[in-house]
């Protein structure tokens, strides 16, 4: 199953976001959830670098199948708007994702942890 976790901050700003596991829902090179919920994910973390110029935190583990995403702190107001915006289309897409495909990926969202 993938997990997703959102940590949230003291505005619910979106502080950062995990992705980990597999959906195991088709054949390797075939899985749906997997394909979709991986797109969406890396396809906010594009949009956040090329329409915000802004390089975010990101690590990936392969093994594991784990993505981390760190939102930048100090962002100006301006820019810091557009990227929670892109990240909360991310989370539109990743609901509707577990909406018809409960059985394998959850999201959750928990209170961000101290840097």
């Amino acid at each position: 199953m993938i997990k997703v976790t959102i940590y949230r901050d003291e505005r619910n700003h979106i502080d950062s976001f995990s992705m980990s596991g597999h959906a195991d829902s088709g054949p390797f090179g075939q899985d749906l959830v997997c394909a979709g919920a991986s797109a969406v994910s890396f396809g906010a973390i594009n949009a956040v670098e090329v329409l915000c110029h802004v390089t975010p935190d990101v690590e990936t583990h392969q093994d594991g199948g784990r993505l981390v995403f760190r939102t930048p702190q100090h962002l100006e107001d301006h820019i810091h708007e557009k990227v929670q915006l892109l990240l909360e289309g991310m989370v539109v897409s990743l609901k509707t994702i577990e909406n018809d495909y409960g059985r394998f990926i959850s999201l959750r969202e928990k209170p961000a942890r101290a840097r």
